[in-house]
């Protein structure tokens, strides 16, 4: 018997890699398209989610519908990207679009979120400034979120925000999260005002427990390959490290970021007559 259920698509199914839509989508995957057109690539079902939940509207939805009614949620998404402008594709078509090794049944393109023009800075501005590995970009961001100390996260000379990479190791606090992109330290200067700007160290800094959390601040992060920039380092007013007891010479940039912002939530908790 016919599915009943399954929206029913205006337009026929893409069976061709070659379709212009699917030329299309896949030139998204580079910088420069990315920041020409405003639009940026989120695969899978809950990465999509995350996007529609949040309140994004796809600007563009490919979707394998018997890939996706293979599961409750993913059958859901289905219905629910029907009503943009949603077209279907073959599964092996999806394959040969994807950036991923699995592909789970749909892809969409959403706008890169506008900048405000006085962004709401929050307790914490992360920076991250010469930080070129897109799954430590991404897991910041997502350490940021899960945080609930940063709302604004620049990027200084830095992997580009929306790569698909970062995004999914975002996970989805690109919707979340205010983004300056391609920042640089002349703008930033101004929006941190006279904020302290604390530059994470692998030695010879301020313990991490010694730092007063409770002041609004800015956490400077570099990459690991290099370290922040001479930039960064001239706009900092003071360092900070994470003591380790161990002969590791340093933690990578996500997890030592992640260790002082939720250091930040916890100090910020407590003085709030919270757990610790």
């Amino acid at each position: 018997m016919p599915d009943t259920t399954r929206p029913r698509f205006s337009v026929p199914t893409i069976t061709s890699p070659g379709n212009e839509r699917i030329r299309y989508v896949r030139s998204l995957y580079r910088t420069s398209v990315r920041k020409k057109e405003g639009l940026f690539v989120v695969e899978g079902v809950r990465l999509i989610e995350e996007a529609l939940l949040a309140g994004a509207r796809p600007e563009l939805a490919l979707v394998a519908p018997e890939q996706l009614e293979r599961t409750p949620r993913g059958g859901d998404l289905l219905k629910r990207l029907a009503a943009f402008r949603c077209w279907p594709v073959t599964e092996t078509v999806l394959r040969a679009l994807s950036d991923t090794v699995t592909p789970q049944g749909a892809i969409a393109l959403f706008p890169v979120p506008r900048l405000p023009s006085r962004p709401v800075t929050g307790p914490i501005v992360l920076v991250l400034d010469r930080v070129r590995d897109p799954g430590n970009a991404g897991t910041l961001l997502r350490s940021a979120d899960a945080s609930g100390v940063v709302h604004t996260v620049a990027f200084v000379d830095s992997v580009d925000a929306y790569a698909p990479k970062v995004v999914r190791a975002a996970m989805g606090s690109h919707f979340r999260l205010t983004i300056i992109e391609d920042a640089r330290w002349s703008d930033l200067l101004p929006l941190l005002a006279d904020r302290p700007r604390w530059l994470a160290v692998a030695h010879g800094g301020t313990s991490y427990d010694q730092v007063d959390w409770t002041k609004d601040c800015a956490l400077i992060l570099g990459g690991e390959a290099e370290g922040a920039g001479p930039e960064a380092t001239a706009a900092a007013s003071g360092r900070i490290t994470i003591p380790m007891a161990g002969p590791v010479e340093s933690l990578n940039a996500a997890m030592a970021g992640t260790i002082l912002l939720f250091e930040a939530a916890r100090v910020r908790r407590a003085r709030a007559g919270g757990t610790t």
